[in-house]
């Protein structure tokens, strides 16, 4: 044990903002509660003690740091009473301290090495630093007072954490540092402590405000510490490392900066500078593994791109793995290991010595690779192996998040990017690709592909709307929020027959300001005042009542049970609103899917379906779709038909829909019809058809406008639920419409109340009519071939 003096903060002066006294007397208090109630050996030992600090005179009075070094033997029997009985003095970080923590009197030797080499460090350092080391002794002594005098513990509590970086290994490590203060008295100096309203610190209790406001109301030279402290200090490095790791997978960047922040948090783990780590997840197309080519966290990808091994040795490598993985050690790459491993090649080629990989898995499945290694000769021995074991299941999950990922990138590719690669057009695209591969042959500046088009085709416009969906949902978050500030004002009425806190009652009185102004709105800018007021006022109140009246458990949770997006009751309507907005959505998707199916075996069209509040589709169909099938207009006109009765049969689902929904909805169906042809080409970096051509521009223009049109000199929107609209341009075009809407009218499906009407002027569109008719709900479907 060593008795040399330590003074922590060399260039603050701590000491020079509050009073106190270094002394044993907390300790002689304790001793003696001790003996009145302990009954077992120790209290023999607690007597021999506090005999002894008695016997020396000097000890019970105030203390100078200098003078404590004649009295090691006692100070070594305090080391004793407050450490287990089994712990090694030699693997201890501990000391004795003043009651404020300034100068270390009594240390292990591993301590006071250990703050020496800080000391001197930091003594180095810059004004900001000494400024913060200073705030943060300020935090801490005021939350000595808090705690003790008022029971609020909102600072900073007494452990603290700080990072070393050790000169030996050149690498990390972290060091929770505990002050315990329970051999430290405090006296005020007034007559009566001020009564603190807290609700003045929330927000800012911790920060440089929270602090000036504490030194007004409780000035420190108002009080004074007398006794001592002690102090632990605990090597923290695995579990921050561990930590790390945890917090990459919540907090995840893919790829890079997650997995290089996991690798350095694994060198840390590691405990060797000499020691490097690569990760590799195991991805696979048509499972077989493929290299991801912008993956650079794995030294095997990075030494194959740079030697220019050939992928397809890595390629027969890693499903040899995956066939059987387990772990493999190389701690000297030899050429009898390169003959039989060739990838090895580059890996030395790199300039490393010792390669080793660890397989990981995630649910008993194999998700990737965990390499180790390192320019020197490394052995991977138990101790590594076993610092590492605990971050093992943590990399499985990052590995599994990285596959899903792919495996999502790849969904979208396939299902939303190439849509339109339905077998109507597909055809034309294995051409395209063929003539590029022709043209391109050997050369490597190859041309871009020519851009996929397809010209004269007739376009059919469909939409299926929601009623009001927007007004519903505005109506559905409003009815939540009413819940969730009743619920709220029920759980703060609760809590203040147990909790007297002022602030409940500011917060109380704002939960009724915001019942009533629910009233009047939701705009986008009030709800997020509200969600402000809910998660910067409410929820930290909460927490902290939880924290410190813990009889108040039930009544917390059960609030946030009630705020639940899944399962809680203030989110009940606007949970029920979507369930219906999807049952249906998913309704008429799947009947368009499979009417469209059937329907392409008269003449192939290609057909794109859209997920708004509703459904909306596109059909393009013509010649240039099946150059090797005639096109006649009697397809277009088919077509056109099958789209009025579609329409009809829409309605007719939605309508019976209703009574199974929890919350009813209906729908509009709109038709714009367009005679003339139109170009549409596939693009490339959008993956999707658009429109080809200035005028043919206009017609995806008028589609985005007409979703809300009203009938001219009304206030009525065109589309209503029961009914179907049908836009257009020309008389002939109504012309052919109605027609159709005769053979419907003759098979009883649609109404008699066919409107010709004269629509609103849009921004840039004018001139345009409708046709609307009533659908009839009251007879069987019937089948047009």
């Amino acid at each position: 044990m060593n008795t040399n003096v330590i003074k922590i903060n060399k260039n603050e002066c701590i000491a020079c903002q509050i009073e106190w006294n270094l002394s044993f007397r907390p300790l002689v208090a304790y001793l003696k509660r001790r003996l009145k109630t302990e009954e077992t050996i120790k209290k023999e030992f607690y007597r021999f003690l506090l005999e002894k600090i008695e016997k020396e005179g000097a000890l019970a009075k105030n203390l100078m740091v200098e003078d404590l070094a004649q009295y090691k033997e006692t100070l070594e029997l305090i080391f004793t009473i407050l450490t287990p009985l089994m712990a090694n003095e030699k693997e201890l970080y501990w000391a004795l301290s003043t009651p404020v923590p300034d100068q270390i009197f009594f240390s292990t030797d591993l301590l006071y090495n250990f703050i020496q080499k800080n000391v001197e460090e930091h003594s180095k350092a810059g004004g900001e630093y000494q400024k913060q080391k200073e705030k943060d002794q300020i935090k801490f002594i005021y939350n000595v007072i808090l705690k003790r005098y008022y029971n609020y513990s909102a600072l900073t509590n007494n452990e603290m954490r700080f990072a070393y970086n050790n000169p030996e290994t050149g690498l990390t490590q972290y060091y929770n540092v505990n002050v315990d203060t329970q051999f430290v008295d405090i006296s005020y100096n007034k007559k009566e402590l001020p009564v603190l309203n807290f609700e003045q610190f929330s927000g800012f209790v911790d920060d440089e405000r929270g602090l000036e406001l504490l030194h007004e109301v409780l000035p420190l030279s108002d009080f004074k510490f007398d006794g001592f402290t002690v102090i632990s200090v605990t090597d923290v490095t695995l579990q921050h490392a561990i930590d790390g790791i945890r917090e990459s997978l919540v907090n995840h960047n893919y790829q890079t900066e997650a997995y290089q922040h996991v690798i350095q948090t694994l060198r840390t783990l590691g405990g060797n500078a000499d020691i490097e780590f690569g990760l590799l997840p195991l991805i696979t197309v048509n499972d077989k593994p493929v290299l991801d080519v912008d993956d650079d966290s794995s030294i095997l990808i990075n030494a194959g791109k740079h030697f220019g091994i050939d992928d397809s040795i890595f390629y027969n490598q890693l499903e040899l793995y995956k066939n059987n993985p387990q772990p493999i050690f190389f701690n000297k790459i030899t050429d009898e290991q390169i003959e039989k491993t060739p990838f090895m090649e580059a890996i030395r080629k790199s300039g490393i010595q010792s390669y080793s990989i660890l397989p990981v898995f995630y649910n008993a499945q194999l998700v990737g690779i965990l390499e180790i290694y390192s320019k020197k000769e490394v052995l991977i021995d138990d101790m590594l192996l076993s610092r590492l074991h605990s971050a093992m299941p943590l990399l499985g999950q990052l590995f599994q998040y990285r596959i899903e990922e792919f495996n999502t990138k790849m969904d979208e590719v396939l299902k939303d990017k190439f849509t339109a690669l339905q077998p109507s057009v597909q055809w034309k695209f294995n051409e395209q690709v063929w003539e590029f591969i022709k043209k391109n042959k050997g050369n490597k500046n190859a041309q871009d592909i020519e851009t996929v088009t397809f010209k004269n085709l007739y376009p059919l416009f469909g939409a299926i709307d929601i009623r009001n969906s927007t007004i519903e949902r505005n109506q559905a978050l409003k009815e939540d929020l009413k819940l969730q500030l009743n619920k709220l004002s029920t759980s703060l009425i609760a809590l203040k027959k147990t909790v007297k806190l002022d602030l409940i009652d500011k917060i109380l009185y704002s939960c009724k300001n915001w019942m009533q102004r629910t009233d009047a709105f939701i705009s986008s800018s009030d709800e997020d005042s509200l969600n402000e007021f809910l998660e910067f006022e409410v929820y930290p109140v909460l927490k902290h009542v939880e924290k410190n009246h813990p009889s108040t458990k039930a009544i917390v949770d059960e609030y946030f049970e009630s705020i639940n997006p899944e399962t809680g009751e203030a989110f009940k309507n606007r949970r029920t609103l979507e369930t219906s907005m999807q049952f249906i959505n998913a309704s008429v998707g799947e009947y368009l899917e499979s009417a469209q199916d059937e329907l392409q075996k008269t003449f192939p069209f290609y057909f794109a379906k859209f997920r708004t509040d509703g459904v909306e589709y596109d059909i393009y169909i013509g010649q240039d779709i099946a150059p090797d099938k005639p096109f006649d207009m009697l397809f277009l006109k088919n077509m056109r038909l099958w789209q009025l009765q579609s329409m009809v049969e829409i309605a007719r689902l939605t309508n019976r829909l209703v009574d199974k929904m929890e919350k009813p909805l209906l729908t509009t169906q709109l038709i714009f019809i367009h005679s003339n042809p139109i170009d549409i080409s596939f693009r490339n970096d959008e993956r999707r058809f658009d429109v080809e051509g200035t005028y043919n521009i206009r017609y995806e223009v008028i589609k985005k406008r007409i979703d809300k049109v009203k009938i001219k000199d009304k206030d009525e929107r065109l589309t209503q639920p029961g009914k179907i609209a049908m836009i257009y341009y020309n008389a002939f075009e109504a012309n052919e419409y109605l027609t159709y809407i005769s053979y419907l009218q003759e098979q009883g499906l649609l109404m008699s109340d066919v409107e010709m009407l004269e629509l609103e002027e849009l921004q840039g569109v004018s001139g345009l009519k409708a046709l609307r008719i009533g659908v009839n709900y009251g007879v069987e479907k019937v089948d047009i071939k």
